[in-house]
């Protein structure tokens, strides 16, 4: 075992602060890598200040990993010293319920290990995230990153890359499909990337006109303004797809109106009750809403390899570690654009 720097809360009251946590001496099975990045979602946020009520502390967020091998042990053959790789949200899971057999490791049926906050079984405890030195990892759950992208602006492709890529993929949205993304932030400009990458007409819907020039600059062909009863009447029924990145409750009413008969709008930000939805915007055109989570290990990798085809990174603003506790006020109040990340060569200096 070692003694790695890390940033930790004590409490949902306490700002992160530095603090010495143990990283476990690799096994057979692990890798070892040097923190390089980690960016900052707004899930770090919620946990530290237990906003789930199910915070465990010390808390050490991050799970947007991106870093460089130091040591692969006996069965991680694959990795080697200097490789260019990344850590999500997930480090294990049971490997062999069935959505883990079909590579859907995060809807493992007993629950996955999530990078922090989760039981820990090797030290026992719970898991420390990103916001440190060094972290260890089944060789089963770390990424390979393309080393043609801009490596500090890859980090929220772990997190906010696979939220918005899994639905774009496992939705079939294809070329020419009318792509809706509903929410201009974190999630949402990746969406808006992504979508047009895939070929798609993206529309980007926002209650904030002053936000129309930055997503037909991440690659929005329109920009609707769901306030303008009006303009929101002329897209009805016409959406193939809409990707909802809305990270609190709110009314789905006007959005269901928007989608064409058969077509899904896909819940991946508010994880809170949402107002009531009229079960006749539904029903009159077998219209659905679903919900989806980040993408298991398999789509994820191939979410990377897509984006370095694509040339494709979160829009960031970089910050060092002893920044953080501003960075979450400013993300509280959407005052980003559109990632924070950390760069961890500052934490040696703490």
């Amino acid at each position: 075992m070692s003694e790695v720097k890390a940033y930790a809360a004590q409490s949902s009251t306490a700002d992160l602060k530095p603090f010495d946590i143990t990283r476990r001496e690799i096994t057979e099975e692990d890798v070892e890598i040097d923190i390089l990045y980690c960016g900052v979602c707004h899930s770090d946020i919620h946990t530290v200040r237990n906003d789930w009520k199910n915070a465990k502390y010390p808390s050490v967020p991050g799970h947007e990993i991106i870093g460089r091998v130091v040591k692969a042990g006996k069965n991680a053959s694959k990795f080697k010293e200097g490789d260019l790789v990344g850590v999500g949200c997930m480090v294990d899971s049971c490997q062999h319920c069935d959505s883990c057999k079909e590579g859907l490791e995060q809807y493992c049926e007993n629950g996955a290990t999530y990078t922090y906050n989760s039981p820990d079984e090797h030290l026992g405890g719970h898991t420390f995230g990103g916001y440190s030195e060094k972290i260890v990892v089944d060789r089963k759950f770390v990424l390979q990153v393309p080393e043609n992208l801009d490596i500090k602006a890859v980090a929220p492709l772990l997190c906010a890359g696979i939220t918005t890529y899994s639905p774009l993929r496992q939705w079939n949205v294809k070329k020419g499909d009318k792509v809706g993304v509903i929410g201009l932030g974190g999630l949402g400009h990746m969406g808006i990337k992504l979508a047009n990458a895939m070929g798609a007409h993206v529309v980007m819907i926002t209650t904030s006109p002053d936000k129309s020039q930055d997503a037909k600059k991440l690659g929005a062909a329109e920009v609707l303004i769901s306030k303008d009863e009006k303009e929101m009447d002329k897209h009805k029924n016409s959406f193939d797809f809409l990707l909802n990145t809305v990270p609190v409750g709110h009314d789905v009413n006007p959005y269901i109106a928007l989608l064409k008969r058969d077509a899904t709008m896909v819940l991946v930000g508010a994880i809170e009750p949402l107002d009531p939805i009229h079960g006749g915007g539904l029903i009159a055109s077998r219209k659905r809403i679903a919900g989806s989570l980040i993408g298991g290990i398999e789509e994820t990798q191939e979410m990377l390899d897509f984006c370095g085809e694509h040339n494709i990174v979160s829009d960031v603003e970089m910050i060092d570690i002893q920044n953080i506790n501003k960075a979450y006020d400013r993300v509280v109040k959407s005052d980003v654009k559109y990632r924070f990340v950390i760069d961890m060569k500052s934490l040696k200096n703490s």
